[in-house]
């Protein structure tokens, strides 16, 4: 049997989560069932679970892979610009359509919430990074907490991909985004 390099692995790994993430945001977590997820990525059940173990886990790669990507973005520019980007972008984030399936096993599995909480941990992380400096900066209102602000950001992040995912108009969605960055700014610098 030939030697698979390295990198033909992480390209074959690269190709199910592509695949899986347009099958998620088709069909949903649970309506992506295996035969759907091997025609979405065009590899065997064998080939998918080789490199993830099972749904779950294939599901919980593409949760990590985005919230890097979104923390990465909000290091330098704030989770607002990550919303903006969902907008610009949707394509990249279309299987986030699956978050009321996520709140029902975040609900309702424990195993499920502990490893997503897990997962999401690094975008938690610079969301609270990135207050916390904008608050030592200056930048930051300062008769709300970081605490409450981060709650606040979060809340706001599921209703804006609730809203996303819903499909209704997002023509104003921009302007939600400007009044949302407002509320935590500190006016008395600009």
């Amino acid at each position: 049997m030939p030697k698979v390099s390295s990198a033909d692995l992480a390209e074959r790994r690269a190709d199910i989560l592509e695949g899986a993430r347009k099958a998620f945001a088709e069909h949903g977590y649970e309506g992506a069932t295996v035969r759907k997820l091997e025609t979405a990525t065009g590899k065997s059940r064998g080939a998918i679970f080789h490199h993830f173990g099972d749904k779950e886990n294939l599901f919980l790669a593409l949760a990590r892979e985005d919230a890097a990507r979104m923390a990465e973005t909000v290091s330098t520019e704030g989770l607002v610009e990550v919303m903006r980007q969902m907008l610009r972008t949707p394509q990249r984030y279309d299987w986030l359509a699956t978050r009321l399936e996520i709140a029902r096993l975040l609900r309702t599995d424990e195993n499920f919430r502990a490893r997503w909480h897990k997962e999401q941990a690094v975008l938690d992380k610079a969301v609270r990074d990135r207050l916390e400096a904008n608050a030592q900066a200056g930048r930051m209102r300062t008769d709300v907490d970081v605490d409450t602000l981060h709650a606040y950001l979060e809340i706001v992040l599921d209703g804006f991909i609730s809203r996303l995912a819903s499909g209704a108009a997002t023509d104003n969605l921009d302007r939600v985004l400007d009044v949302v960055e407002s509320t935590v700014r500190n006016h008395s610098t600009t």
